[in-house]
């Protein structure tokens, strides 16, 4: 069946569809039509018969495009019967004509049926009454009908304003009435003076942007869009329409006749769109009316249907979502080559050629670069590499011409072992990594036409891949490349305003391409099972080898890939304030040179993980443990500060700060008196000096609440509350109901209780859009307020606060995970829980632990996409860590349990 006209009314397959009686019996039901007075139970049992069939052929895995047409075929016949129940006038000058996607011939199960009511003239009055009873009609059996009623001259004037007018006529054909009405529209509509190809391709091509744009210009969204998505069905009938325009053609096949295709990429089309087709009609299928978004729980419902099994490696929606991105990004790399290819035949025709010759394997024709001649791979292999090198090196190179890239794609099969350990390869592909240039475009390209891929199999095993959660947003290949567009980010003028640090280590960094080579493995075993920083360092052991890199190098670089994730786990949850952590964590590092790789390497890759992990405290969290790391690294390891030394050097800190601003020693001391030493080791000299400043200023009844920013610059910081009341049960339980009502996220809380029983809770927290509260007069009142007042509630718990949970938030499972440790040279346990993100949380928690005589002293906050992470520091009643196996017990099952029943609720 063609692709770009459907068969007509005398066409081979139209004609085997129309004799298909196990679809519809015409006969049978043109007598049972004439028999009876109530018509619509016959028209509406007649389609309900033929879409079961069609969809029991559709689950055996029969041929998408069989049904696709059938279900077209079957509604053609009900039209057909239900325009011939009306007695039209002057008949020979009205007929009944398909356009859009049915007018291709294609149907899905809730797919819009376009008509268009086509008349020879344009006073149509006469009509009026027919045309009312037969759409009525058509409503009245169920059809979701699109119709217009226009005369030939009329669609000739509304083609030429409107391109979608003109690319919907361009897909019409005749289901009843005089055929030759619908052949002098087309005639009309094809007409140069309406829109001749040149202004054709430009309009369709700037759709094709906008559409792309709609999307974020990713083909690897977590949500696509079957029909518009970039790689989507659009952009396969984008071609065809241009295609059809330019050349007049009725089928991809003419295309290949006509030296536009080759039958490889007509191959990849049909396979293509067939996959999406069965995609889309099983999103139609479950959800029962048209659909063409692939939500989360549909993938997995579809994966299902296609039979695509978890396993120890991968889930099945995984699977089946890599097979979709990868057909999707052949789907664009060809859309893109060929529009490029008209682009150059139709758009560029008649432009003044500047040709500059680069070497006696390529020449750059007005900007694009192109080999000299159509056997260039062929006699120098090393050519599909040093393309993308001269780019790289060139930033005057706009692009590749279509010509090239197809010969490009058609000649990577050159790349085996043998070419990936050629030396010429190997200096070629190093020297594009130390290139100055866009970088990571040239990556993105090879990988696009399928040169990364071929040159590093390892690569090629993650394209497509994908981990179906909220936390990881792109592709593993889409991610790695945004990592190294991250690092290569930190280079650029603007970068010591967003990336003080990293901007900083970049530009001193002593050879950046060891980071390039480690971003690009840091994720490269994912989906193989298994640790994949440890099998990633295998395979970074290897590319190392093959080029050349020195032992150093080398070891730098699996040494990164391994502890790719280690700065950021360590940044988010543990004490960075601890010297003891710091001083096991600069052990790992051994030097600031690894430091420094490390930390840029964290920064880039959380922020291409998922923008929105990305926040002010995130940046202030990494800087502290950069800069404590390097500052021991400094002082060296060998003689860790002990723990009397480094309360007496905060205590001296803080004292000389307050009696700098005036303050007595003595009214100092006196509150210092009441706190413990755990207070002294766990907060910083900075906050020391804010509480116990605002604690003497503070003369008022009641509770106090200090805020303060700790922002160091515009990027990163964070708000920190202080609260200093008596201490009661349900202080923490009711100061994040307060917060989360708020709704500020909370990202860290430190608890103490003074000797005279007053508690100083700090909270650190940032607004939703992930940044501090700053100088906000308003919204500091509305906070400071809402503590007091939860602060005042009594000894009882305020009701966590409730917000709709989004429908992707609920479908990432309900599944709640809690777990307690005990670590013999800690004075207290570990509490993990892991669970969806919603409001109330930190209020229920809180209240468990009162319920429970639990004590907490610490916590760490962590959202990673639609799940939180979080971890509290706890102790018994009396100070010591939890060990009685059935209290412990106790506490995990309340825990679960009570988060579950929110998130039901």
């Amino acid at each position: 069946m063609s692709l770009l006209k459907p068969a007509t009314a005398g066409s081979p397959i139209a004609s085997e569809l129309r004799g298909e009686n196990s679809l519809l019996d015409i006969e049978d039901l043109k007598t049972r039509l004439a028999t009876s007075r109530n018509k619509i139970p016959l028209y509406r049992e007649a389609i309900r018969k033929a879409s079961a069939i069609l969809d029991t052929r559709y689950r055996e895995n029969l041929n998408i495009t069989d049904i696709v047409q059938g279900r077209a075929w079957v509604i053609d016949q009900i039209l057909s019967l239900a325009w011939l129940q009306q007695q039209w006038p002057d008949a020979k000058d009205i007929s009944l004509v398909a356009v859009g996607g049915y007018g291709r011939g294609e149907l899905l199960p809730h797919s819009d049926i376009d008509i268009l009511i086509l008349t020879r003239r344009n006073r149509n009055a006469k009509y009026r009454n027919c045309i009312s009873a037969f759409t009525t009609l058509l409503w009245d059996i169920g059809l979701e009908i699109g119709q217009s009623v226009r005369s030939i001259k009329q669609c000739k004037f509304e083609a030429i304003g409107d391109i979608t007018i003109a690319t919907a006529l361009m897909e019409s054909r005749t289901i009843i009435g005089p055929a030759d009405l619908q052949i002098e529209m087309y005639r009309r509509n094809a007409d140069r003076g309406v829109w001749s190809t040149k202004k054709f391709l430009r309009a369709k091509w700037d759709e094709q942007i906008r559409r792309h744009q709609k999307y974020h210009d990713i083909d690897y969204a977590l949500e696509p869009n079957l029909k518009n998505s970039p790689g989507g069905l659009r952009d396969i009938q984008t071609i065809a329409w241009v295609a059809q325009r330019h050349f007049g053609s009725s089928s991809f096949k003419d295309l290949v006749k006509l030296g536009f295709l080759k039958e490889s990429e007509e191959t990849m089309l049909n396979k293509g769109q067939q996959f999406l087709w069965k995609l889309r009609y099983g999103l139609h299928l479950l959800e029962g009316r048209r659909e063409d978004r692939l939500l989360f729980d549909k993938q997995r419902e579809l994966a299902k249907l296609f039979s695509y099994e978890d396993d120890e490696k991968s889930l099945g929606v995984e699977k089946l979502m890599k097979q979709y991105y990868r057909v999707v990004a052949n789907l664009r790399a060809l859309n893109d080559v060929l529009l490029q290819h008209l682009d150059e035949a139709i758009l560029r025709e008649g432009e003044k050629e500047k040709i500059e010759p680069i070497n006696n394997r390529f020449q750059i024709r007005n900007g694009y670069i192109e080999v000299i001649s159509a056997n260039v791979f062929e006699r120098y292999p090393f050519a599909l590499l040093e393309i993308f090198v001269l780019m790289a090196q060139r930033p005057d190179i706009e692009g590749i011409r279509a010509s090239t890239i197809r010969l490009l794609r058609d000649n990577r099969r050159l790349i085996d072992d043998e070419y990936r350990h050629d030396s010429r390869n190997v200096t070629l592909f190093m020297d594009l990594i130390r290139s100055p240039y866009k970088v990571t475009l040239q990556l993105r390209r090879m990988s696009r036409y399928g040169i990364l891929g071929r040159y590093l199999p390892e690569f090629g095993q993650i394209i497509g891949q994908m981990q179906h959660d909220l936390f990881h947003i792109y592709t593993v290949d889409a991610h790695t490349l945004q990592v190294i567009e991250n690092m290569r980010r930190f280079l650029l003028a603007d970068a010591a305003e967003k990336f003080p640090v990293a901007a900083h280590i970049a530009r001193n960094l002593p050879k950046i391409e060891l980071l390039y080579i480690a971003g690009l493995y840091h994720d490269i075993a994912k989906g193989r099972g298994g640790d994949h920083s440890t099998l990633g360092m295998a395979d970074a052991a290897a590319f190392c080898e093959r080029h050349r890199l020195s032992d150093w190098d080398s070891k730098l670089v699996c040494w990164l890939v391994d502890k790719h994730l280690l700065m950021s786990m360590t940044a988010q949850r543990t004490d960075i304030s601890d010297p003891e952590i710091i001083h096991d964590f600069a052990k790992i590092m051994g030097d600031k040179l690894h430091l420094d790789y490390l930390y840029a390497m964290t920064v880039a890759d959380i922020r291409a993980t998922n923008p929105e992990l990305w926040n002010s405290w995130r940046a202030t969290l990494l800087r502290q443990l950069y800069l404590n790391t390097k500052r021991a690294l400094r002082l060296g390891l060998e003689n860790p500060v002990a723990k009397a030394e480094r309360i007496a050097d905060k205590k001296e800190t803080a004292l000389r700060k307050l009696t700098d601003h005036g303050f007595d020693s003595h009214q100092i001391t006196d509150i210092w008196s009441n706190a413990d030493d755990e207070y002294f080791v766990r907060e910083s000299a900075a906050n020391i000096s804010w509480h116990t400043e605002a604690i003497i200023n503070f003369t008022d009844d009641g509770p106090l609440v200090s805020i303060k920013e700790i922002s160091e610059n515009t990027v990163e910081g964070a708000t920190q509350i202080f609260i200093y009341t008596t201490d009661s049960d349900f202080i923490f339980a009711n100061t994040t109901a307060a917060l989360e009502r708020l709704r500020l996220n909370i990202f860290g809380a430190r608890i103490f209780t003074s000797a005279n029983g007053y508690c100083l809770d700090t909270f650190t927290v940032l607004e939703n859009t992930g940044r501090p509260i700053g100088p906000n007069p308003k919204r500091l009142a509305e906070v400071k307020s809402a503590m007091i007042a939860s602060l005042t509630a009594g000894n009882k718990p305020l009701q966590p606060a409730r917000f709709r949970r989004t429908r992707k938030e609920k479908y990432f499972g309900q599944r709640v995970e809690a777990n307690l440790v005990n670590t013999a040279d800690k004075n207290y346990s570990t509490l993990e829980i892991n669970c969806p993100d919603q409001p109330g949380i930190l209020a229920c928690v809180g209240k468990i632990f009162v319920d429970n005589d639990i004590h907490l002293k610490d916590a760490r906050i962590t959202t990673l996409g639609e799940r939180v992470e979080d971890l509290f520091f706890v102790t018994d009643a009396r100070g010591q860590p939890i060990t009685d196996t059935t209290a412990v017990n106790t506490l995990l099952d309340e825990i679960k349990s009570q988060l579950e029943a929110r998130l039901i609720a």
